[in-house]
């Protein structure tokens, strides 16, 4: 069975240099090209490929690779979407399976994974690059931070740009406490202030940012 396939990246040396390197494969043939998560959207509708790879992010665009994920899973369903990106997070892989990609392998890892998570993925196999099974295991047998319900909710709301007399009248508490909780958030995430909490939090998987 020949394992049609649509790559989707943001750079045009990514495209060719995995185009090169899947055509190799007896079985794999790159049938399009997309250079935005828009272009991928169409591209599958049109095509419907066995699968689409698909990076995370898409520089200058309005609709990164999740979303672009989602829109499939909703218009698309039949053709599955692999992730093939550089960032390895937890944040961005549980966003990225929850939106319904059938897989999440990185760019650094050996072609034989690839070309092995590529073939799962057409034949409904989901597919975990070895980093990203550790990732989040990790997370699950060995939390490295532990934020209380109520500092997740006061992290939550500091992201949405709320200043901590919003987030006090948000959660009926008084300004001090707010302050308090705050402080304890930054020295459990060990970073210095508001924007770097946010920023870790949500590498974290705690929050999710819009």
């Amino acid at each position: 069975m020949t394992v049609r396939l649509v790559i989707a990246d943001d750079h045009a040396v990514v495209r060719a240099g995995l185009r090169a390197l899947l055509e190799g494969e007896p079985d794999l043939d790159v049938v399009a090209e997309a250079g935005s998560g828009e272009e991928a959207v169409r591209l599958a509708a049109e095509l419907k490929p066995d699968v689409v790879l698909m990076d995370l992010r898409f520089a200058g665009a309005d609709l990164d690779g999740v979303d672009a994920v989602r829109r499939m899973s909703a218009e698309v369903p039949a053709v599955p979407v692999l992730m093939l990106t550089s960032y390895s997070g937890r944040a961005d892989v549980v966003r990225a399976l929850e939106a319904g990609a059938r897989g999440y392998v990185l760019k650094a890892g050996p072609p034989e994974e690839l070309f092995r998570a590529v073939r799962g993925a057409a034949v409904g196999v989901l597919a975990l690059a070895p980093e990203v099974v550790g990732e989040l295991v990790g997370q699950v047998v060995r939390p490295d931070v532990d934020l209380t319900e109520r500092e997740v909710e006061v992290v939550r709301l500091a992201a949405e740009g709320l200043s901590n007399r919003a987030i006090a009248q948000a959660l009926f508490l008084s300004e001090a406490t707010v302050k308090t909780h705050l402080v304890r958030i930054y020295r459990k995430l060990k970073v210095e202030n508001r924007a770097a909490a946010v920023t870790e939090a949500a590498r974290r998987g705690l929050i999710q940012l819009d």
